[in-house]
């Protein structure tokens, strides 16, 4: 496969699974106590203001969330460590974890469509931690500008590559795309809420369970080439 259908393979890839972050934080912060799941940079605006008393914000919730982001994000980066950039059979593994870890928590949602704080908070920690794990994966295929979770630095970047930056809008499509699907993801998710609460996190860990699977079906190993004689007889992988 041309390398050039292997990098939009890849965005295209990256961009839904930020669609599905979308829908997650939708979740976490209209129906499960104002936490959000994948934008943790949300939460540690409201734990700042929770801690201060501030509209009765949540504090639990914002802070157990990002320790879970960043044991998730530790994982990844322990799993893929050693691992060239892009997608190897360890990154459908990581993604397929992520994938059942929503889809569980979506199946407890709908066993508990009236969440206590408790489970609640169990949801939006557990949550955390999976897309702590999947923006570990997503950083380690390294689609630029396509973070999964955040869309701040992408918005920087098309003000400041814009002809009013100064710059060049070069790689525009993506950075849009990746704010557009965040957006529609979010509204998504807010939609279905409407529905029941578990059925946002049910769509997300489909998303993300048909990503691993299209990334693994369409992922191109690394290896070295033959050695020619004289060179002996070993030969070195480099996909694992």
């Amino acid at each position: 496969m041309p390398a050039m259908a292997t990098s939009t393979r890849q965005v295209q890839l990256m961009l839904a699974l930020t669609f599905s972050t979308g829908i997650g934080d939708a979740v976490g912060y209209l129906g499960l106590d104002r936490v959000f799941t994948g934008n943790m940079t949300g939460n540690v605006v409201i734990l700042g203001m929770g801690l201060v008393g501030a509209e009765g914000l949540p504090v639990t919730g914002p802070l157990l969330a990002l320790v879970g982001f960043l044991v998730g994000a530790a994982v990844g980066g322990r799993a893929l460590k050693g691992l060239d950039a892009g997608w190897f059979p360890r990154t459908t593994i990581l993604l397929a974890v992520v994938a059942v870890v929503i889809a569980a928590l979506a199946g407890l949602l709908f066993v508990f469509p009236h969440p206590t704080i408790p489970v609640a908070v169990t949801v939006t920690t557990l949550l955390s931690t999976a897309m702590g794990l999947q923006a570990a994966t997503a950083r380690h295929i390294a689609v630029k500008d396509v973070t999964t979770v955040v869309v701040t630095s992408t918005i920087t970047a098309i003000a400041a590559d814009s002809p009013l930056g100064g710059g060049s809008p070069k790689g525009w499509e993506r950075r849009l795309g990746a704010i557009v699907l965040l957006i529609l993801g979010a509204a998504v998710g807010a939609l279905l809420l409407r529905l029941h609460i578990g059925s946002g996190i049910a769509l997300a860990a489909v998303v993300t369970a048909v990503v691993a699977v299209v990334g693994h079906l369409g992922h191109r190993p690394h290896r070295a080439p033959k050695p020619t004689a004289g060179q002996g007889n070993s030969t070195e992988t480099s996909a694992a």
